[in-house]
Formats: C-alpha cells, structure tokens, sequence
C-alpha cells in the first residue's frame, strides 16, 4: 500500500525528481534538495531545474555519517524570504498554517508526504470523540514541528507534544497559534524518560503517534539509536496506550525497513489491535513515484 498527499493540496508540489535530488514547490518558493531514494534520472534538464529553484542544497562533509547526514549549505538562486508560511486543508475539515525556513539539515519545517497521516489522525480522534462521549487524549512522541499534533488538536483531542530540541518545539507552538488553536502540552525531554514516567503513574493514552528518527539525544544527552531502541520503546508505549478504542500511528524513516518489520516489531511489543500498513510517497509531475517512508498504524 502506498500513500500520496491528496492532488487538492495547491502549497505542495513534487515537480521532478532524479539523480539523488528532487525538486518542490513549498507555496512561492521552490526547493531543490538532496534525496537518496530519487535513483532514476530527471525528467527536467539542469537548466530547467535552476530556473525554477529559488534555492538547493548542498550536503557539507557529514553527510552519509552517521547523526548528520542532512547538514549543509543553502545556496540562494533567486530571491526569497528566509521564513515563510503555507496551508493545509483537507475535505474533512482539517486546516493548519504551517511555517516553513531554511535549516542547515536540509529540512524546512514540514514532511509533506506525511499528509496522509495527518488525515487520518484527524479521522481516528474525530471518531473516538464520538464513539467515547468525551475528549480523547493523545501523545505525539518525536513531535517536531507539530502537524500531527495540529490534526489531533483540530479534531477535538487533549494533545501533548513532546520533542527533545527546544526549538522546534517553540516553532511547533507558533504552528498552533497561527493555524487559531490554543491548549496544547508542550514538553521538552526524552521521549523514552517521559514514556516510562507515565506508564508508572498509570497514564494511558487513546491515541499515539510515533516518528522516531535513526539517532537523536535528549535534552540531558540520552542517546537513542533506532535499531537499538525502537523495540522497547513500544513495549513501553503499549502500557500507555489504552486497552480498546485507541488508535497508534508509527512512521519509521530508516533505509532498509520495510512495512513488514513494522508491523511485525509493533505486534511483538504490544498487544496488537488491527493493523495496517504500507508507505508514504510522492508522485512529481512525470509520474514518478518517490517512497519516502514506513507507516504502520493499529486500531484497537
């Protein structure tokens, strides 16, 4: 199973992709960036692709090891403003206004393939709203800049955000201040430290979102390697997250996983409810289909 950002989303666009980079529309702007997974060739030329960029990316001497892959260089081609804000609206209701900049890991604020996931967290804690007759609590883990905590949010959930970087965290509550929503928990720590905290306080959660990056530290320096650490922090996540009616969503990033090990590795930890899952991808204008991650998600 694959899964696209809806065609209706008019501040996105994948416009080419090929030779290990791809080319996007965020809004006004359009990005060139590095992606390892683009193993076939451009379907623009060179020249078109400097046109259209107002600014690409170029990898600096971590890349390809290990915690910095992504660290650079932008490189101004035409321009632009170093922050900037674009919308996301779906059929179901859901809108958001997310700010976007320029970062030195190659990241702009925003995964859009993840728009899928967005929808159906929207979906899940509008249907648990109703089927529960009350507020339905969710934790997003790994958090980021927000949007998943803004879908949850928007569809009537107490939502607590967690992430172990300060900044972002600042950026994500921005996220929710200009998208007219207030309420949200934020906390800045280890996501593995607070996770056990609330499973011995007994807290548990109807929904859990989880996008675990392939290495990262906590605040205080906490190592977390993914291959290393994935499997416990689920069987933790499985105490937290309530018996029935709850709903977990799992994005995993890391070359060489599959849909199969996800699911397998969330049934081993957990007590598994339905599951299902597949990839979020990106389709650019020639028809090229660009697999950008792992989703596995399980109702109970």
């Amino acid at each position: 199973m694959a899964e696209y950002p809806s065609a209706s989303w008019k501040d996105y666009e994948l416009l080419d992709s090929g030779a290990g980079e791809k080319l996007e529309r965020f809004g006004a702007y359009v990005l060139a960036r590095p992606e390892p997974k683009a193993l076939w060739g451009k379907s623009l030329s060179e020249t078109e692709w400097r046109r259209l960029a107002h600014t690409s990316f170029t990898p600096g001497a971590g890349f390809g090891k290990a915690g910095k892959e992504d660290s650079g260089t932008w490189n101004r081609l035409r321009k632009m403003d170093d922050q900037w804000h674009i919308g996301y609206a779906n059929a179901d209701g859901l809108k958001m206004d997310l700010r976007l900049g320029l970062t030195s890991f190659k990241h702009v604020g925003v995964f859009p393939e993840q728009a899928p996931n967005w929808d159906y967290i929207y979906r899940q804690t509008t249907a648990l709203r109703e089927r529960l007759g009350r507020t339905p609590r969710v934790l997003n883990l790994f958090a980021y800049t927000g949007a998943a905590s803004l879908a949850a949010k928007a569809a009537g959930a107490d939502v607590t955000h967690l992430d172990s970087v300060r900044q972002v965290v600042t950026w994500a509550r921005g996220n929710m201040e200009n998208s007219g929503m207030d309420g949200i928990r934020w906390i800045v720590e280890d996501a593995m430290k607070f996770a056990r905290r609330e499973e011995r306080r007994g807290n548990r959660y109807d929904g859990i979102i989880l996008d675990p990056p392939a290495y990262g530290h906590g605040p205080d320096g906490e190592k977390w390697k993914l291959d290393e650490c994935l499997f416990d922090m689920l069987c933790t996540v499985g105490k937290i997250l309530s018996p029935a009616d709850a709903f977990l969503v799992l994005n995993l990033y890391s070359n060489g996983y599959s849909a199969l090990l996800g699911e397998t590795v969330v049934r081993q930890a957990m007590s598994a409810g339905a599951l299902e899952s597949g990839e979020l991808a990106l389709n650019d204008r020639f028809g090229k289909a660009l697999p950008l991650s792992i989703v596995v998600r399980m109702t109970r």
